[in-house]
């Protein structure tokens, strides 16, 4: 992804994701924050139940993964991949990829409000929405189930992860168009101002 693209912060930064060792995620995490580096690792709470006792533990939402805001340069790449527990930037054949800061943003904004949410299977296809009002104004994903059962997977594109929130009782609009679906072949139907209370699916098949 160039530079200038919508993965470049105001301050030159962008967001990359690293891959950790296996459980060593908080530990990545603590190491960059002692080198002053940016870093998000995304937690839930999960509630471990023993025969005697239960115990609520933070684990990572997306379990090898951290992501970090650096210069997109060799030396604060090197400086990264050189802290204990780091195995690689996630990327392709000419390096490190850059993710777009909403992703990040949206992510951060669904763990700040304390939301029951939990990890979704990577979706290829399905109807975009963004959330109308509310702690979640402006926050875009895709829209499955219906009524009570209504979720909004938010996904981080570049490590093909997600995670789901529920959206019942709030109001969602269409943007842009199906993921997965060539726009040509695509018919997006009329929307009243409440998209949920009207169309608790868009239909995104070809006419």
């Amino acid at each position: 992804m160039p530079i200038g693209s919508e993965s470049e912060t105001t301050n030159g930064l962008h967001w990359y994701a690293v891959w950790s060792r296996s459980r060593h995620e908080k530990m990545v995490a603590s190491a960059l924050s002692n080198a002053g580096i940016t870093n998000f690792l995304p937690l839930v709470t999960e509630t471990h139940r023993w025969s005697d006792r239960r115990k609520s533990v933070d684990v990572p939402l997306f379990p090898g993964y951290v992501f970090v805001q650096i210069p997109n340069s060799a030396e604060a790449q090197l400086q990264v991949r050189k802290m204990s527990g780091v195995v690689q930037f996630v990327g392709n054949r000419q390096g490190a990829v850059p993710i777009q800061d909403k992703e990040i943003n949206d992510v951060r904004a669904v763990l700040e409000q304390k939301v029951s949410c939990s990890p979704y299977p990577f979706l290829q296809a399905g109807q975009r929405v963004r959330i109308c009002g509310g702690a979640f104004d402006g926050i875009e994903g895709v829209l499955i189930g219906r009524d009570s059962a209504s979720k909004l997977v938010i996904s981080i594109e570049l490590i093909q992860r997600s995670l789901a929130v529920s959206v019942y009782n709030l109001d969602v609009e269409p943007v842009g168009g199906c993921i997965g679906r060539p726009p040509d072949r695509t018919q997006w139907r009329p929307y009243a101002r409440d998209f949920r209370r009207t169309h608790s699916a868009v239909d995104c098949s070809p006419n």
